[in-house]
Protein backbone atom coordinates (compact mmCIF):
# COMPACT_ATOMS: atom_id res chain seq x y z
CA UNK A 1 0.00 0.00 0.00
CA UNK A 2 1.15 3.48 -0.74
CA UNK A 3 2.29 6.06 1.72
CA UNK A 4 2.47 2.47 4.82
CA UNK A 5 2.94 5.15 6.96
CA UNK A 6 0.82 8.07 7.44
CA UNK A 7 2.75 9.92 9.61
CA UNK A 8 4.85 11.75 7.76
CA UNK A 9 1.50 13.90 6.06
CA UNK A 10 0.72 15.21 9.52
CA UNK A 11 3.73 17.80 8.27
CA UNK A 12 2.03 19.01 5.44
CA UNK A 13 -1.60 18.72 7.06
CA UNK A 14 -1.29 20.46 9.98
CA UNK A 15 -0.34 23.74 8.79
CA UNK A 16 -3.41 24.02 6.33
CA UNK A 17 -6.03 23.05 8.79
CA UNK A 18 -4.19 25.76 11.27
CA UNK A 19 -4.07 28.27 8.39
CA UNK A 20 -7.92 27.23 7.61
CA UNK A 21 -9.01 27.11 11.29
CA UNK A 22 -7.62 30.63 11.78
CA UNK A 23 -8.82 32.47 8.78
CA UNK A 24 -12.07 30.62 7.89
CA UNK A 25 -13.13 28.08 9.99
CA UNK A 26 -12.85 31.31 13.64
CA UNK A 27 -14.16 34.15 11.64
CA UNK A 28 -17.38 31.75 10.80
CA UNK A 29 -18.14 31.10 13.95
CA UNK A 30 -17.31 34.07 15.70
CA UNK A 31 -19.98 35.43 12.84
CA UNK A 32 -22.34 33.06 13.78
CA UNK A 33 -22.44 34.23 17.70
CA UNK A 34 -22.20 38.25 16.67
CA UNK A 35 -25.23 37.33 14.66
CA UNK A 36 -27.51 36.74 17.90
CA UNK A 37 -25.93 40.25 19.67
CA UNK A 38 -27.25 43.59 18.73
CA UNK A 39 -24.29 45.48 17.39
CA UNK A 40 -23.78 48.66 16.09
CA UNK A 41 -20.84 49.94 13.93
CA UNK A 42 -17.60 48.05 13.85
CA UNK A 43 -16.06 49.62 16.45
CA UNK A 44 -18.53 48.02 18.86
CA UNK A 45 -17.35 44.23 17.75
CA UNK A 46 -17.07 42.06 21.37
CA UNK A 47 -19.36 44.43 23.10
CA UNK A 48 -22.92 44.36 21.98
CA UNK A 49 -26.19 43.09 23.35
CA UNK A 50 -27.14 39.72 23.75
CA UNK A 51 -30.99 39.70 21.88
CA UNK A 52 -31.42 36.21 21.16
CA UNK A 53 -32.75 35.03 17.90
CA UNK A 54 -34.38 38.75 17.37
CA UNK A 55 -31.69 39.72 14.25
CA UNK A 56 -33.39 36.59 12.51
CA UNK A 57 -37.17 37.40 13.57
CA UNK A 58 -35.79 40.82 12.19
CA UNK A 59 -35.28 39.39 8.67
CA UNK A 60 -38.61 37.51 7.89
CA UNK A 61 -40.44 41.58 7.85
CA UNK A 62 -37.48 43.22 6.25
CA UNK A 63 -38.80 44.13 2.69
CA UNK A 64 -35.26 45.06 2.08
CA UNK A 65 -34.53 40.70 2.73
CA UNK A 66 -37.95 40.46 0.65
CA UNK A 67 -36.26 41.84 -2.41
CA UNK A 68 -32.46 40.97 -2.35
CA UNK A 69 -34.08 37.44 -2.19
CA UNK A 70 -36.10 37.97 -4.97
CA UNK A 71 -33.63 39.46 -6.76
CA UNK A 72 -30.89 36.60 -5.93
CA UNK A 73 -33.83 33.93 -7.40
CA UNK A 74 -33.32 36.01 -10.29
CA UNK A 75 -29.94 35.92 -10.49
CA UNK A 76 -30.09 31.74 -10.21
CA UNK A 77 -32.16 31.65 -12.97
CA UNK A 78 -30.28 34.08 -15.53
CA UNK A 79 -27.00 31.92 -14.42
CA UNK A 80 -28.40 28.64 -15.23
CA UNK A 81 -30.15 29.33 -18.86
CA UNK A 82 -28.25 32.13 -20.19
CA UNK A 83 -24.53 31.90 -18.71
CA UNK A 84 -24.43 27.89 -18.64
CA UNK A 85 -27.10 27.51 -21.79
CA UNK A 86 -25.15 30.07 -23.87
CA UNK A 87 -21.75 28.55 -22.38
CA UNK A 88 -23.06 25.43 -23.64
CA UNK A 89 -23.90 26.53 -27.05
CA UNK A 90 -20.32 28.24 -27.62
CA UNK A 91 -18.68 25.29 -26.16
CA UNK A 92 -20.51 22.80 -29.03
CA UNK A 93 -20.01 25.09 -31.78
CA UNK A 94 -16.21 25.71 -30.75
CA UNK A 95 -16.16 21.48 -30.09
CA UNK A 96 -17.18 21.14 -33.94
CA UNK A 97 -14.17 23.43 -35.89
CA UNK A 98 -11.27 22.20 -36.14
CA UNK A 99 -9.61 25.91 -37.30
CA UNK A 100 -9.40 28.91 -34.93
CA UNK A 101 -10.59 26.90 -32.51
CA UNK A 102 -8.09 28.64 -30.06
CA UNK A 103 -8.93 32.07 -30.98
CA UNK A 104 -13.05 31.46 -29.44
CA UNK A 105 -11.65 30.10 -26.37
CA UNK A 106 -9.10 33.04 -25.81
CA UNK A 107 -12.06 35.55 -26.57
CA UNK A 108 -14.82 34.02 -25.19
CA UNK A 109 -12.63 33.68 -21.59
CA UNK A 110 -11.20 37.00 -21.70
CA UNK A 111 -13.78 38.61 -19.79
CA UNK A 112 -13.56 36.23 -17.18
CA UNK A 113 -9.99 37.61 -16.51
CA UNK A 114 -10.96 41.60 -16.58
CA UNK A 115 -11.62 43.19 -13.38
CA UNK A 116 -14.88 43.25 -12.24
CA UNK A 117 -14.57 47.03 -11.16
CA UNK A 118 -13.95 48.01 -14.46
CA UNK A 119 -16.41 45.83 -16.30
CA UNK A 120 -18.95 47.35 -14.11
CA UNK A 121 -17.58 50.98 -14.92
CA UNK A 122 -17.65 50.21 -18.69
CA UNK A 123 -21.20 49.00 -18.07
CA UNK A 124 -21.85 52.41 -16.57
CA UNK A 125 -20.69 54.30 -19.79
CA UNK A 126 -23.05 51.84 -21.71
CA UNK A 127 -25.80 53.01 -19.61
CA UNK A 128 -25.43 56.62 -19.38
CA UNK A 129 -28.20 58.79 -20.54
CA UNK A 130 -26.66 60.96 -22.28
CA UNK A 131 -23.94 59.94 -24.60
CA UNK A 132 -24.01 56.06 -23.62
CA UNK A 133 -23.35 53.61 -25.80
CA UNK A 134 -27.06 51.88 -25.82
CA UNK A 135 -28.82 55.05 -26.10
CA UNK A 136 -26.12 55.96 -28.71
CA UNK A 137 -27.08 52.84 -30.99
CA UNK A 138 -31.10 53.83 -30.33
CA UNK A 139 -30.68 57.54 -31.72
CA UNK A 140 -28.86 55.87 -34.96
CA UNK A 141 -31.91 54.03 -35.41
CA UNK A 142 -34.65 56.78 -34.99
CA UNK A 143 -35.68 55.52 -31.67
CA UNK A 144 -35.74 57.27 -28.44
CA UNK A 145 -33.29 57.28 -25.38
CA UNK A 146 -33.89 54.88 -22.21
CA UNK A 147 -33.02 55.11 -18.56
CA UNK A 148 -31.45 51.82 -18.74
CA UNK A 149 -31.52 52.00 -14.75
CA UNK A 150 -34.67 53.09 -14.21
CA UNK A 151 -37.10 50.81 -11.75
CA UNK A 152 -38.38 48.61 -14.18
CA UNK A 153 -35.19 47.95 -16.03
CA UNK A 154 -32.57 48.19 -13.32
CA UNK A 155 -32.40 44.77 -12.30
CA UNK A 156 -32.04 43.39 -15.78
CA UNK A 157 -29.15 45.74 -16.45
CA UNK A 158 -27.19 45.23 -13.39
CA UNK A 159 -27.59 41.86 -14.02
CA UNK A 160 -26.36 42.10 -17.88
CA UNK A 161 -22.36 42.28 -16.97
CA UNK A 162 -22.50 39.02 -14.39
CA UNK A 163 -24.14 37.27 -16.66
CA UNK A 164 -21.69 38.46 -19.76
CA UNK A 165 -18.25 38.04 -17.52
CA UNK A 166 -19.15 34.37 -16.29
CA UNK A 167 -19.89 32.71 -19.64
CA UNK A 168 -16.29 32.35 -20.58
CA UNK A 169 -15.79 30.57 -17.21
CA UNK A 170 -18.40 27.64 -18.37
CA UNK A 171 -17.49 27.63 -21.77
CA UNK A 172 -14.36 26.51 -20.39
CA UNK A 173 -15.18 23.90 -18.33
CA UNK A 174 -17.79 22.52 -21.04
CA UNK A 175 -15.91 22.40 -23.88
CA UNK A 176 -12.69 20.46 -21.54
CA UNK A 177 -15.34 18.08 -21.07
CA UNK A 178 -16.39 17.47 -24.82
CA UNK A 179 -12.53 17.68 -25.75
CA UNK A 180 -12.77 14.79 -23.14
CA UNK A 181 -14.54 12.49 -25.00
CA UNK A 182 -12.82 9.60 -27.24
CA UNK A 183 -13.19 10.21 -30.39
CA UNK A 184 -13.58 6.33 -31.12
CA UNK A 185 -17.40 6.74 -29.67
CA UNK A 186 -18.06 9.41 -32.44
CA UNK A 187 -16.36 7.38 -35.28
CA UNK A 188 -18.74 4.28 -34.31
CA UNK A 189 -21.73 6.85 -34.63
CA UNK A 190 -20.85 8.10 -37.90
CA UNK A 191 -20.65 4.68 -39.23
CA UNK A 192 -24.24 4.14 -37.60
CA UNK A 193 -25.39 7.59 -39.05
CA UNK A 194 -25.64 9.19 -36.55
CA UNK A 195 -24.51 12.75 -37.17
CA UNK A 196 -25.39 16.31 -36.63
CA UNK A 197 -27.94 17.20 -33.64
CA UNK A 198 -28.63 13.44 -32.99
CA UNK A 199 -24.81 13.20 -32.35
CA UNK A 200 -25.13 16.60 -29.81
CA UNK A 201 -28.58 15.00 -28.23
CA UNK A 202 -27.29 11.11 -27.57
CA UNK A 203 -23.83 11.09 -27.66
CA UNK A 204 -22.10 14.55 -26.58
CA UNK A 205 -24.64 15.66 -24.02
CA UNK A 206 -24.76 12.60 -22.09
CA UNK A 207 -21.31 12.30 -21.75
CA UNK A 208 -21.00 15.15 -20.25
CA UNK A 209 -23.47 15.83 -18.01
CA UNK A 210 -21.64 15.42 -14.95
CA UNK A 211 -19.58 18.58 -16.45
CA UNK A 212 -22.54 20.33 -17.10
CA UNK A 213 -24.24 19.63 -13.53
CA UNK A 214 -21.15 20.98 -12.00
CA UNK A 215 -21.69 24.25 -13.63
CA UNK A 216 -24.94 23.79 -12.82
CA UNK A 217 -24.24 23.56 -9.49
CA UNK A 218 -21.21 26.59 -9.46
CA UNK A 219 -23.55 28.88 -11.24
CA UNK A 220 -26.72 28.48 -9.17
CA UNK A 221 -24.68 28.73 -5.72
CA UNK A 222 -22.16 31.69 -6.84
CA UNK A 223 -25.20 33.77 -7.75
CA UNK A 224 -25.71 33.73 -3.75
CA UNK A 225 -22.83 35.56 -3.37
CA UNK A 226 -23.28 38.11 -5.90
CA UNK A 227 -21.55 41.39 -4.65
CA UNK A 228 -18.92 43.36 -6.61
CA UNK A 229 -20.07 44.04 -10.09
CA UNK A 230 -23.86 44.87 -9.05
CA UNK A 231 -22.35 47.20 -6.11
CA UNK A 232 -20.69 49.16 -8.90
CA UNK A 233 -23.07 49.34 -11.58
CA UNK A 234 -25.56 50.25 -8.97
CA UNK A 235 -24.59 51.40 -5.25
CA UNK A 236 -26.12 50.75 -2.62
CA UNK A 237 -28.87 49.29 -4.66
CA UNK A 238 -29.68 52.09 -6.37
CA UNK A 239 -32.46 52.90 -7.42
CA UNK A 240 -34.04 52.98 -3.83
CA UNK A 241 -32.82 49.47 -2.81
CA UNK A 242 -34.53 47.71 -5.96
CA UNK A 243 -30.99 45.79 -7.09
CA UNK A 244 -29.88 44.85 -3.67
CA UNK A 245 -28.44 40.96 -3.73
CA UNK A 246 -28.24 38.88 -0.79
CA UNK A 247 -24.53 39.61 -0.89
CA UNK A 248 -24.82 43.69 -1.63
CA UNK A 249 -27.49 44.17 1.37
CA UNK A 250 -25.31 42.50 3.53
CA UNK A 251 -22.78 44.70 3.01
CA UNK A 252 -24.85 47.75 2.95
CA UNK A 253 -26.47 46.84 6.21
CA UNK A 254 -23.12 45.82 8.15
CA UNK A 255 -20.72 48.74 6.83
CA UNK A 256 -22.83 51.41 5.64
CA UNK A 257 -25.95 50.93 8.10
CA UNK A 258 -23.16 50.06 10.66
CA UNK A 259 -25.83 47.48 11.78
CA UNK A 260 -23.40 44.68 12.78
CA UNK A 261 -25.31 42.46 14.12
CA UNK A 262 -28.19 42.23 11.54
CA UNK A 263 -25.51 41.78 8.63
CA UNK A 264 -23.66 38.55 10.07
CA UNK A 265 -27.40 37.06 10.47
CA UNK A 266 -27.74 37.76 6.90
CA UNK A 267 -24.65 36.30 6.44
CA UNK A 268 -25.58 33.04 8.04
CA UNK A 269 -28.75 33.10 6.31
CA UNK A 270 -26.53 33.45 2.87
CA UNK A 271 -24.46 30.24 4.16
CA UNK A 272 -27.51 28.40 4.96
CA UNK A 273 -29.50 29.01 2.07
CA UNK A 274 -26.17 27.90 -0.44
CA UNK A 275 -25.79 24.87 1.51
CA UNK A 276 -29.80 24.02 1.10
CA UNK A 277 -29.53 24.96 -2.94
CA UNK A 278 -26.25 22.92 -3.15
CA UNK A 279 -28.05 19.40 -1.82
CA UNK A 280 -31.23 20.40 -3.21
CA UNK A 281 -29.26 21.07 -7.38
CA UNK A 282 -27.25 17.63 -6.32
CA UNK A 283 -30.90 15.88 -5.78
CA UNK A 284 -32.66 17.18 -8.25
CA UNK A 285 -29.40 16.15 -11.20
CA UNK A 286 -28.76 13.33 -9.56
CA UNK A 287 -28.73 9.94 -12.68
CA UNK A 288 -27.87 6.45 -12.14
CA UNK A 289 -24.66 5.56 -13.46
CA UNK A 290 -25.50 4.02 -16.88
CA UNK A 291 -22.92 0.82 -17.08
CA UNK A 292 -21.91 -0.39 -21.03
Amino acid sequence: MLYKDKRPLIVFIVPSLIILGIFLYYPFIQNIINSFYEISGLAALGGGKYIGIENYKRMFADPGIHQSLKNTLYMMFFAVFFQVGIALVLALMVDSITRGAQFFRTVFFFPVVISATAIGLMFNLFYSYNGGLFNQILLKLGLERVLWLSDELAIYMVSLPVIWQYVGFYFVIILTGLNGIPQDIFEYALLDGVTGVKKTWYISLPLIWDVIKVCLILAITGSLKVFDLPWVVAPNGAPKGLTHFLGTYMYFKTFISQSVGYGAAISVLIVVLGLVVSFTVNKVFKRDTIVY
